[in-house]
């Protein structure tokens, strides 16, 4: 059994994502545009992080892994090789 070890950079920019995403859902904002623009911008930083050209982030289910552990808090996680 693997062990991926997300940077501390990715996963705090995962986690902003999501409560980026959850404000932008919430009925009565003036802000959308802001919003919108910062999960953008947190997109493009996930997707283009370093981390994905590295052998262990080549795969669809280290960045399901990514969201776990985002949403647990925990930073390493077992996988199945």
């Amino acid at each position: 059994m693997e062990f991926i070890t997300f940077p501390h950079e990715l996963v705090q920019a995962q986690r902003d994502w999501k409560s980026t995403y959850q404000a932008l859902a919430a009925p009565c904002l003036r802000n959308r545009t802001v919003l919108r623009r910062r999960l953008l911008h947190l997109s493009a930083r996930i997707q283009w992080h370093p981390f994905w050209t590295a052998d262990p982030g080549r795969s669809a289910a280290a960045r399901v892994e990514l969201r776990r552990q985002a949403r647990t808090g925990s930073r390493t996680a077992a996988r199945a090789g």
